[in-house]
């Protein structure tokens, strides 16, 4: 996971003045940002560009702010994407909706009008925090691919090392 200086940010908000705000805020502290206005677009975009981070709008309906939108996307993003972090962003400060984002997986909560240090130690803190935790997957293979190593590529004896049998070592190593 990059740090933010080169990292990648995609801001998603229905308001272009808002996006044009984030941009200024944003622009020395992030290689790369990109901004949508729709968010029936954010699944799309993020087949074609790496995306480290998002800061993403609770409403998007005009007269709507109930924040089942920003939810409902964030349910999406986290079900394609769950290793890269979602920032809420809404103009209601409402502490329900924030830990219902919360408990869905959001990294944290901003509200409108932000105030600019604020939003970039958030968004730089989320970044971290999920730079620190490394897949249980990950962790996995490379404890297999260390035993391995240690025991001179003899699947048997790195499987004994490992306390598996052979057959689950192969397995493991399929996945």
């Amino acid at each position: 996971m990059p740090t933010t200086d080169h990292a990648t940010i995609l801001v998603v908000d229905d308001n272009p003045t808002i996006l044009t705000a984030a941009r200024f805020c944003l622009e020395n502290t992030f290689a790369h940002i990109l901004t949508l206005q729709r968010p029936d677009e954010i699944l799309t975009l993020m087949q074609q560009e790496a995306v480290d981070l998002i800061l993403l709008d609770m409403n998007f309906s005009l007269g709507v702010n109930t924040g089942r939108e920003g939810l409902m996307w964030l349910q999406a993003i986290r079900k394609r994407h769950p290793d890269i972090p979602v920032v809420l962003l809404t103009a209601y400060a409402d502490v329900e909706l924030a830990v219902k984002g919360l408990k869905q997986g959001a990294a944290d909560f901003v509200t409108k009008p932000w105030d600019n240090d604020e939003l970039r130690h958030k968004l730089k803190d989320a970044l971290e925090r999920n730079a620190e935790v490394e897949r249980l997957d990950e962790m996995e293979a490379a404890h297999i691919r260390r035993a391995i190593d240690r025991c001179h590529g003899n699947m048997s004896e790195a499987a004994k090392l490992l306390g598996v049998s052979r057959q689950t070592l192969y397995n493991k190593m399929k996945r």
